[in-house]
């Protein structure tokens, strides 16, 4: 085998042993690919590696024959504060000032590429890249008494949390047309792996509470589609734009008693739109607007009232709870909450000499978890909506160099009430802020 075979192989090994974990815009990362990550996401009209399939699957016909190879640590701070102890079930555990940090605060995340010029005008390629960040642990020890982060008095319910990733390969056919145009398409095949533990206290609101909790890792599988066109519009003016179909999944069948439609986890449509412009021989300016359809997505986007208290109204009237479509796991219960969003990233990226070019970037995203729906996102805390990035690519002879990418993401905050709290209620507010550092090699054939 040669040695480039090897490293194919190796690559592709890794990233399938090591699905993301992150949480950027919602669960989605800010960017794919270290050039990318260091204009803060901005890509769709500006295709530099062998990860532009991530973005646009037109740029993989633009960025010729070549590999790109690397890993990112990513450093997410998550915490959760909750105002009072009060009664009723839910994140009752806190006193006044109290904060509870989670555990795992560092991740490892590879990513992968490899594209092959068909002739002049079409090009094949393989991109591998994750998404995650619904990752939580926190430990039922650092709550006050010890009841854990959905305990009650009596029934401590010990550590708590979420492990939710989603890995990605995309092969891509990309191809010229006109002089300065192209188009590609993409099937993307999806892995994702989940696992919950500490949700025993809402066993009673469960369709089925013996798949809610604790039973360790399930995992599934589905796929989809992205298609993607770019051109230049004027002179040194390049218009990208691609769509991301609804990727259908199968099921997470140990945990049907906790996500809605009996455990249904499909990945949202995404659409994308950006400008890149030549601002001089040396420099780019580019800007892409994204949106993503968190809300079509049952177990993701429907909000935890008022489902919860007809589930409570129904079980306490004597329906079981299996029999009650707006309890945990049915056809019409409850998920995250979480609304649409829409991600605006500027980059800019400029030369110094023939080796070395820098980039800086920003990015804004709107808020995805309403206050209203702050408890069971303590699980899954995605609260971030800016990220400032900063990178570098420093050319190694005529066909390789080194990337770097930098991205910090300050604190953000989202409050509310806890809503299965008792009448007088309880605050609850979730915080993070992240730190990531990119590298990776890239190899030009």
């Amino acid at each position: 085998m040669s040695a480039n075979k090897k490293l194919l192989a190796l690559a592709v090994c890794a990233a399938l042993a090591a699905p993301a974990a992150r949480a950027t815009n919602g669960y989605f990362a800010h960017g794919y690919g270290t050039k990318t990550n260091g204009l803060a996401g901005a890509g769709v009209a500006l295709p530099q590696t062998a990860m532009a399939a991530a973005s646009n699957p037109a740029g993989m016909v633009l960025v010729g024959s070549r590999m790109d190879l690397g890993a990112a640590l990513f450093n997410p701070n998550r915490s959760y504060e909750v105002s009072s102890i009060t009664g009723g079930l839910g994140a009752n555990g806190g006193i006044s000032g109290s904060s509870v940090d989670s555990e795992r605060t560092l991740f490892l995340i590879p990513h992968f590429g490899r594209n092959w010029m068909l002739g002049e005008e079409a090009s094949f390629g393989v991109t591998v890249y994750g998404n995650g960040g619904m990752n939580t642990t926190w430990r039922a020890d650092e709550t006050p008494f010890g009841l854990g982060t959905f305990g009650q008095a009596g029934s401590p319910a010990g550590d708590a949390g979420v492990d939710m990733a989603q890995l990605f390969v995309v092969p891509t056919y990309a191809r010229k047309f006109g002089e300065h145009a192209a188009w590609g398409a993409s099937l993307v095949l999806a892995y994702q792996r989940f696992k919950a533990f500490g949700l025993k206290n809402f066993a009673m609101l469960s369709t089925d509470p013996d798949h809610l909790t604790d039973l360790g890792y399930d995992s599934s599988a589905g796929w989809g589609a992205k298609v993607g066109i770019l051109g230049e519009v004027a002179p040194g003016l390049t218009l990208g734009a691609s769509y991301q179909s609804t990727i259908s999944m199968d099921s997470f069948d140990k945990y049907r008693g906790l996500f809605a439609e009996h455990g249904d986890f499909d990945i949202p449509p995404t659409a994308t739109v950006g400008l890149a412009w030549q601002t001089s021989p040396r420099s780019t300016l580019a800007v892409d607007v994204q949106w993503i359809a968190y809300s079509q997505i049952d177990s993701v986007g429907d909000p935890l009232q008022p489902a919860l208290n007809q589930c409570l109204g129904a079980v306490m009237g004597g329906t079981p709870a299996s029999a009650v479509s707006s309890c945990l796991g049915g056809s019409r219960g409850p998920g995250f909450g979480w609304d649409d969003i829409t991600v605006v990233k500027i980059g800019y990226q400029w030369q110094t000499g023939p080796r070395w070019t820098w980039r800086v970037g920003f990015s804004h995203t709107e808020q995805p978890i309403p206050s209203s729906e702050v408890l069971f996102n303590i699980l899954a805390p995605g609260v971030i909506e800016n990220h400032v990035t900063f990178g570098f690519t420093r050319k190694i002879g005529e066909k390789r160099e080194l990337n770097f990418a930098f991205m910090y993401a300050p604190e953000k905050t989202v409050s509310g009430v806890n809503t299965l709290g008792a009448p007088s209620g309880q605050d609850v507010e979730l915080a993070m802020d992240q730190f990531q550092l990119e590298l990776s090699y890239g190899w030009m054939f």
